[in-house]
């Protein structure tokens, strides 16, 4: 006889417009008007945008300027990182009510392994709806919700009904639903390699599934045998109750550019306060610091170095930052400085899970 095969129940939540989401709960005013957090019409870079924003085109990460290009109605909004945090936090409250098996992507998307979970119920669509209602109920926003049989179908498939929806990925429905999908949506696949798919005749899965793994690696490198397992649904990866803290990062953008090296270095001087104080708060050091910076035609550059031993102190991080700052000319005036530590002293908790059969 042969064995029953075994799958993982894994939900993919993600919050609807979260940071523009929050401005218009905490403030009426904004409700029902496109609005956008971070950046202005004279400079910077959105962060998020309301969906009344996105439907004239506005997105995190382009500029403020091309924002009030693109809807003149905009309504820039400084972003408050405690409040979010604040509020993701009460989230999580709730995510670790079904599942101690969750893995925060960032404030607002995180996956839940409910293969085995508190409230003993076997439909992960249904504890999916559970946690969506409790989200609006007790935090007052709207979530998004993905369900299938590992990490990569549950995250393409919480943006398919977004937003305030949620579609569940059956396991026998998993192929079908690769395949037919198109190569942009495929999580993984970026705008560049979006068109260079598309230049070899890769336009959906289906496409995709007929390449062998040798002609993705001849054109992909390492991440050709990443798209050939992926579309045929192999995606092994658990869901990591601890994820490992690679860097910790502190930056800031300029409304003014600068071309002084003095006036860096005074800026410099405040994000490693500020950056001190985050790894403070979680007892971490780090070896390898890394000096950003964005010139202002946008053009961005890195510097790094080593140290023999582990650092957290501002003092020892602007010595090493400074080092690096003069380390080469400016090739134009600058518009971001940032300062990261990596090769961190942190160590790697592994999550055991348990894989089950049950209904979806």
């Amino acid at each position: 006889m042969s064995e029953t095969p075994t799958y993982r129940k894994i939900i993919h939540i993600d919050m609807d417009a979260f940071y523009a989401s929050v401005e218009q709960m905490d403030n009426p005013a904004l409700r029902g008007k496109p609005v956008a957090v971070g950046g202005s019409e004279n400079r910077g870079v959105v962060s998020a945008a309301s969906y009344e924003a996105r439907k004239f085109g506005v997105r995190s990460a382009i500029s403020g300027v091309l924002a009030k290009k693109y809807c003149p109605e905009i309504i820039f909004v400084r972003p408050r990182f405690d409040r979010y945090k604040e509020i993701s936090a009460k989230i999580h409250k709730i995510f670790h009510d079904y599942t101690d098996l969750v893995e925060p992507l960032s404030l607002d998307e995180a996956y839940l392994d409910v293969t085995q979970n508190k409230k003993g119920n076997p439909s992960a669509s249904l504890l999916a709806q559970e946690i969506r209602l409790r989200i609006l109920n007790e935090v007052g926003l709207t979530a998004s919700a993905g369900i299938s049989v590992n990490k990569f179908v549950a995250k393409i498939a919480s943006d398919f009904n977004k937003p305030n929806g949620q579609k569940t990925v059956n396991p026998d429905e998993v192929l079908p639903f690769l395949e037919e999908l198109p190569i942009r949506k495929f999580y993984g696949v970026g705008k560049v390699t979006t068109e260079k798919m598309y230049q070899l005749g890769i336009f959906t899965g289906a496409d995709l599934k007929t390449k062998s793994i040798e002609f993705l690696e001849k054109h992909f490198g390492k991440s050709g045998s990443y798209y050939h397992k992926v579309v045929r649904g192999i995606h092994n990866s658990e869901v990591k109750a601890s994820r490992i803290t690679k860097s910790v990062a502190a930056e800031h953008t300029f409304d003014v550019n600068l071309s002084s090296e003095i006036f860096m270095l005074e800026q410099l001087d405040r994000i490693a306060v500020s950056l001190e104080r985050r790894l403070k708060k979680h007892n971490i050091s780090g070896k390898t610091v890394t000096l950003k910076i964005k010139y202002s035609d946008f053009t961005q550059q890195t510097r790094s170095k080593t140290l023999p031993y582990f650092i957290s102190d501002k003092s020892l991080i602007l010595e090493t930052v400074e080092e690096l700052l003069y380390q080469e000319r400016m090739k134009d005036s600058v518009r971001l400085l940032g300062i990261s530590l990596s090769n961190l002293n942190t160590e790697e908790k592994k999550a055991v899970v348990v894989q089950l059969k049950f209904g979806f």
